[in-house]
């Protein structure tokens, strides 16, 4: 009986932990993030009102970011913007750094022209052995058949580290997932991914891998 109690308590807790730990570990995350946003511009408001107002900074912030997209997005703030970039890029060590960053963040970007085009299935690394991996372009190489080869990104650290492969067309699969989907999948170890691929709806490599 002991045994019994001490199992069904097992059972219980356990399961009680792994439903709350994403929402606590998420709750965590976003406090950290508003408590160093927050902590960064909060002491202005402090000086110039004379009292400390939570939750004042990470608004400002918040609006910061909005009105810079608005800015982005218009012709006027685009080339403005695509200035700075080239003066960030004659910094001395800056220049090294920021375009590497730029170019990652890029590939999450919902409004990206390059990037994560596709999720997609290839084999890898070896015959009978399949990957997930994102389309990242294409490329013709010279005295390759076929010359005409997609990019594909393998994450095998996580997401952040992978290798880069380029094969045929016909040798990558369409998952029919998005590729903020594919992330989803790669960041749960693969647990997140449907029983069944490729998922309903795909037709195929969609027309940005043409």
């Amino acid at each position: 009986m002991p045994g019994r109690v001490q199992s069904w308590f097992k059972v219980r807790f356990f399961t009680g932990v792994f439903v709350t730990l994403p929402v606590v570990l998420t709750a965590w995350v976003f406090w950290l993030f508003y408590a160093s946003v927050d902590g960064f511009i909060a002491p202005f408001y402090e000086h110039l009102l004379g009292r400390h107002l939570p939750g004042l900074g990470f608004l400002t912030a918040v609006l910061i970011i909005f009105w810079v997209g608005i800015f982005a997005t218009n012709v006027v703030g685009r080339r403005i913007l695509q200035w700075g970039e080239r003066v960030i890029r004659y910094i001395p060590l800056v220049r090294r750094v920021y375009p590497t960053v730029k170019d990652f963040v890029d590939a999450f970007s919902p409004h990206r022209r390059s990037g994560f085009r596709e999720f997609v299935v290839v084999e890898h690394p070896r015959e009978g052995v399949y990957a997930y991996g994102f389309l990242t372009g294409d490329v013709r190489v010279e005295g390759t058949k076929p010359d005409a080869l997609l990019s594909i990104y393998v994450p095998t650290n996580h997401l952040y580290l992978g290798d880069i492969i380029l094969v045929p067309r016909d040798a990558v699969l369409p998952t029919g997932l998005s590729v903020e989907d594919g992330i989803r999948i790669i960041l749960s170890a693969g647990t997140a991914a449907p029983s069944r691929l490729p998922h309903d709806g795909s037709g195929g490599l969609g027309a940005a891998a043409t």
